[in-house]
């Protein structure tokens, strides 16, 4: 079920000098096959909690309230084949746990209903297979996603090419999701729906994302990325459930309705500068258009301060404004007329502001807390606001061990 949850994601970026790679020749036909062994696992578990008061369910006015508990196990398992690639298997495993307000609206006779409360699992398989040699890996996944009123399977084929120094990095990787949405309306449009959409039936989304990558090593202090991801859907593009109430003087309400195609395009710049022994600058831009008529752009900076040889702290900014959608009007504002319609704010102009403070610990060689096999951990913490009057808050922990 598409929900309301405006997670903050804080990006990770991958620092550190490359050192260079001797190319040898081999003889494949020296090397055996070895056994699997585990390259590392992680655990993540967030809390999120937001709250406003322009929820699409009841027309672009009235709670958003809703909280999330999210787990994530991440298994990363290698070994060598018998022509000394290096084979990386990887199994994912999320659950997420929510309670909407805003969703329980969509019958608001009952005291609580189904969608007030849900779970939504999605496990994932990856596999890589790196030819040092040649300098070059493949990867593939599949994934899927189920929760109340959805169902989702996902497949993923990449392919990266790097330099002799590995300085230089190209990646392209395709991805393409298969979902299925059980419509489900509002209470009072139940018995008189749309002929093409009926309470109960079974309509499909299909997505398609196409990731370009292209990263370098400047110098020892610099590193940059510059990032395109094209994507686009097909399908039921509407949520269902969300209201829509109109400027006649009955207030004619009606479920969303939006066009059966959407293409975005984002572009993203990433850069990396070391400023010393104690100071970490991590930056990122990103401009992304799609033909619904919006625009954007993000702007993220997290300057990370090294407190010891093991601690380091974090404090991450994001700040973001867009367009809206020309289907997008506020409540009472759409004309009978109109084709295409929606009051949810997600398609609204609006700007917003996330500020967090993470804390992390890193030991490779004895572990953490006496504990060997905790390579690192991370607690960071977010507060997101939008000029629209949404907030929230957002906690992780993150656990690497090895």
């Amino acid at each position: 079920m598409k929900r309301k949850v405006f997670t903050v994601a804080f990006l990770a970026f991958l620092l550190g000098h490359k050192a260079k790679a001797q190319e040898t020749t081999t003889d494949s036909s020296a090397y055996k096959k070895t056994k699997l062994k585990i390259e590392e696992v992680n655990f993540i578990s967030s809390y999120y909690t937001q709250d406003g008061n322009n929820s699409a369910v009841t027309g672009g006015r009235g709670t958003e309230k809703l909280t999330d508990v999210a787990t994530t196990l991440d298994i990363k398992v290698s070994r060598r084949d018998k022509k000394n690639r290096k084979q990386l298997y990887g199994f994912e495993l999320g659950v997420d746990s929510y309670t909407s307000a805003s969703s329980d609206k969509i019958d608001p006779n009952t005291v609580t209903s189904a969608s007030y409360q849900d779970v939504r699992v999605y496990p994932s398989l990856s596999f890589s297979s790196e030819n040092e040699e040649k300098r070059q890996i493949f990867s593939s996944g599949v994934s899927a996603s189920t929760e109340f009123d959805y169902f989702s399977l996902g497949a993923n084929l990449g392919y990266t090419k790097y330099s002799k120094n590995k300085n230089t990095e190209f990646n392209v990787k395709g991805m393409a999701f298969f979902d299925t949405w059980k419509i489900i309306l509002p209470i009072e449009l139940r018995n008189n729906p749309n002929p093409n959409y009926k309470q109960g039936d079974l309509k499909p989304r299909t997505s398609y994302n196409l990731g370009l990558t292209l990263s370098q090593v400047m110098n020892q202090n610099f590193q940059i990325a510059f990032l395109v991801d094209i994507g686009y859907q097909k399908g039921l593009l509407a949520t269902k459930f969300n209201r829509v109430y109109f400027n006649d003087p009955g207030a004619t309400v009606k479920s969303e309705n939006l066009p059966d195609t959407r293409f975005k395009l984002p572009v993203g710049m990433r850069a990396n500068y070391f400023l010393g022994d104690h100071l970490i600058l991590r930056t990122f831009y990103r401009y992304y258009w799609d033909n619904w008529n919006i625009n954007s752009h993000t702007i993220n900076i997290e300057p990370t301060i090294k407190l010891t040889a093991f601690s380091s702290l974090s404090i991450p900014y994001r700040y973001y404004t867009q367009t809206a959608a020309k289907y997008f009007q506020p409540i009472f504002q759409h004309d009978l007329a109109d084709e295409f319609f929606t009051s949810d704010f997600d398609l609204s102009a609006f700007s917003s502001n996330m500020i967090g403070l993470g804390y992390k610990m890193v030991d490779h060689n004895k572990g953490l807390f006496n504990v060997k096999q905790i390579n690192s951990l991370e607690v960071r913490y977010g507060f997101y606001n939008r000029n629209n009057g949404l907030s929230s808050h957002i906690i992780t922990l993150a656990m690497k061990f090895k």
